[in-house]
């Protein structure tokens, strides 16, 4: 062979070895040493709450890259429901666990139990939280990772409490006195984030499940109750009531949910209506300024003559977690396994959430704020779900939209009413 040919010859076989090269290292099948990108649609940046967990858990492998593209919680249910369309869901994504009814029929996303069993760490989810989710699935089964797990209900201010000479309120009366006190001593009673308009509906929805109990929307589910029922009239006044006395404060309906925060931790209001979802950032010494001791939780009212009791709480998974099922191989298989063997106790100890996973070694150092979410949720009778829980997409942006209008005093609570149950019956 000639100095000329063998040249040749070698720059043509170096050429071969760096498309294989090149080819290997982009294709993400997962195969070999490949490094495999997971794609992650969630409400949260990737330095707050379970994105951060699970992007503190991917940095420790070679072969996995998690790219997590954070999407406000209002825009999640549009975005992936194009993305579903177009079967293009991405590895794992945040979503409202009520609203999984059509990817689940679809088979878009995988069966929870059946892998969570099949990879030997079903054990490891609470079963309040597998009872909850199921529920929302409406008896399909469990499609969704329990995150998170909330316990809902008032949050309140134990010094405001105290100078005002202010007992916590059992009844709604007694709630609507407290707030009364609190307006005429130049206090603001709740923060509430209007802007995000799910706010309000849970103050609707505290009222209605007092009234008639934690069963209140199944029954308006089934057919038993009609929301221009007395009770739901009832409720929407009453809040309607609250936004006009000046409860809410002013501007109700541009403030967001950092503001709304900020301003009950910044000791400016007395009361926030929030889950436990927020504990983590009660627990948050840069940002909370009337300090950890100084928070109390209290249960929803009770209404005079209704069916609810203080021992039901409205509970909530948040926004759940489900896997796309076209993306379900062996090694998203072990990542799963990896990353939720003692998820609940790593969101406990590093991140101060309580999730829907056992936690079998509570850190010595819990906040007493979290432990207190635990023992709530444990002493816990009945769970209500939230006003929207079985609504689906076009129910619960109706209920939204037109809370902001109740609250400003711009629609009646028997047209707030009315147009919900023409939305049900359509």
């Amino acid at each position: 062979m000639t100095r000329r040919l063998f040249i040749v010859f070698i720059a043509i076989f170096s050429v071969f070895i760096v498309a294989g090269c090149s080819s290997s290292e982009g294709s993400g099948s997962g195969g070999g040493g490949d490094v495999r990108t997971i794609d992650f649609i969630s409400e949260d940046p990737p330095d707050v709450q379970e994105a951060k967990i699970l992007s503190d858990y991917d940095n420790e492998r070679e072969d996995t890259d998690l790219q997590i593209e954070t999407i406000e919680q209002n825009n999640i249910l549009q975005q992936i429901s194009l993305l579903a369309a177009s079967n293009d869901l991405p590895e794992l994504f945040k979503y409202e666990s009520n609203q999984l009814g059509e990817l689940i029929d679809n088979e878009s996303v995988i069966d929870i139990e059946d892998e969570l069993k099949e990879l030997g760490i079903y054990e490891e989810l609470n079963t309040s939280a597998i009872d909850l989710l199921e529920q929302l699935s409406d008896g399909r089964g469990l499609y969704a990772l329990p995150v998170e797990m909330n316990i809902e209900g008032f949050w309140y201010n134990k010094q405001i409490f105290e100078e005002q000479g202010l007992d916590i309120p059992e009844t709604w009366d007694e709630l609507l006195e407290v707030s009364e006190t609190l307006e005429n001593a130049g206090v603001q009673p709740f923060s509430v984030a209007g802007k995000e308009r799910w706010p309000i509906t849970r103050y609707i929805n505290g009222y209605i499940i007092r009234y008639y109990g934690t069963d209140a929307m199944e029954r308006v589910s089934n057919g038993e109750l009609n929301m221009t029922d007395e009770g739901f009239i009832e409720a929407a006044q009453t809040i309607q009531d609250m936004g006009d006395k000046g409860y809410f404060g002013q501007g109700v309906n541009t403030v967001d949910a950092d503001t709304a925060l900020d301003s009950f931790l910044q000791g400016n209001a007395a009361m926030y209506y929030s889950g436990s979802w927020d504990v983590a950032n009660f627990n948050d010494t840069s940002r909370n300024s009337v300090g950890v001791d100084n928070i109390g939780l209290f249960n929803i009212p009770l209404v005079e003559g209704g069916e609810g009791s203080l021992s039901d709480w409205s509970m909530n998974a948040g926004l759940t977690l489900s896997i796309a099922s076209n993306k379900y191989d062996e090694q998203m298989a072990d990542w799963v396994k990896e990353a939720f063997t003692n998820y609940g106790e790593t969101a406990i100890n590093e991140m101060g959430m309580v999730s829907g996973f056992k936690v079998e070694n509570m850190p010595e150092d819990v906040s007493p704020l979290t432990e207190l979410t635990l023992e709530t949720i444990e002493e816990a009778e009945n769970a209500a779900l939230w006003f929207e829980g079985r609504f689906n997409a076009d129910q619960k942006l109706l209920a939204e939209q037109n809370a902001q209008l109740l609250i400003n005093g711009d629609m009646t609570p028997e047209e707030y009413m009315q147009a919900m149950e023409d939305e049900l019956n359509n």
